[in-house]
């Protein structure tokens, strides 16, 4: 398929996924319909098992919605769009890592945030924020519910309520970002991140993604009978079988997703 917003790549094993709206990245609907498609493409594909999302150019990871469609019949769609297409990253099946290569604005921080990882580069013009308060409005795709998720209230309120923003090393410090890269090693990075996710055993990764996200939103309790119902499937498989094997013969296991 033929993308228009998005640049996308194979890598043996990952895909890259480049927003390719230069040199902001702005995110319209048509961007968040082709992610949609992409992410349901590589869903259904077994041979890729991780993926990187970043921004084209040096500039912006993305600035976040498009504001030029803002108040717009296409807009008020998005809107609804991004809420979507941000949870099916949150929800994904497969490992998916934000190689934040430039500012990440409102929208793009909440994209960075809907990610399972997030690597940014060290740049004194490589930060990210929730600056929405700023023009009399609140984050539409979900800062206002990850970001203190991901950094706790009190620094979350911060950062909405007075539009920090936070540089690579802050980023690190209080839990938004996983790593911080050298700019030009920063898509090196990533893919050896995205090449050791895909080495795991891809059930086990599934259910782990699926058993922290579902957990985070409900009780302890309920949450350990998520993670029993994963364990009782994992075990059946047949990369469980090959993980005590290959444990037992000193190898590294060759995992096949089943």
């Amino acid at each position: 398929m033929a993308y228009e917003t998005l640049i996308v790549e194979r890598d043996e094993n990952i895909a890259v996924i480049t927003l390719n709206r230069p040199p902001a990245n702005p995110i319209n609907l048509g961007l968040l319909d082709e992610l949609e498609a992409v992410l349901k493409e590589f869903g259904k594909d077994k041979a890729i098992r991780a993926l990187i999302i970043t921004g084209a150019g040096e500039r912006s990871f993305s600035a976040g919605f498009d504001v030029k469609t803002g108040g717009t019949p296409e807009g008020t769609k998005a809107m609804d769009k991004g809420q979507v297409v941000f949870g099916q990253i949150e929800k994904y099946q497969k490992p998916v890592i934000a190689a934040i290569n430039g500012f990440a604005l409102g929208g793009g921080c909440e994209l960075s945030m809907a990610c399972h990882f997030r690597i940014i580069a060290d740049s004194e013009k490589v930060f990210m924020g929730q600056p929405e308060i700023n023009l009399g409005i609140i984050p539409g795709w979900g800062g206002t519910q990850r970001l203190p998720r991901l950094v706790g209230k009190t620094k979350a309120l911060e950062m909405l309520l007075m539009a920090t923003r936070v540089g690579a090393a802050e980023a690190l410090r209080i839990g938004l970002v996983t790593k911080v890269s050298k700019p030009e090693e920063l898509m090196k990075d990533a893919k050896e991140l995205a090449k050791a996710l895909a080495k795991r055993a891809p059930v086990a990764v599934q259910v782990i993604l699926d058993a922290v996200t579902r957990g985070l939103e409900t009780t302890t309790d309920e949450g350990i009978k998520i993670e029993l119902v994963g364990s009782q499937r994992v075990a059946k498989t047949k990369d469980a079988m090959e993980g005590m094997i290959a444990f037992i013969e000193k190898r590294e296991p060759n995992f096949i997703g089943e």
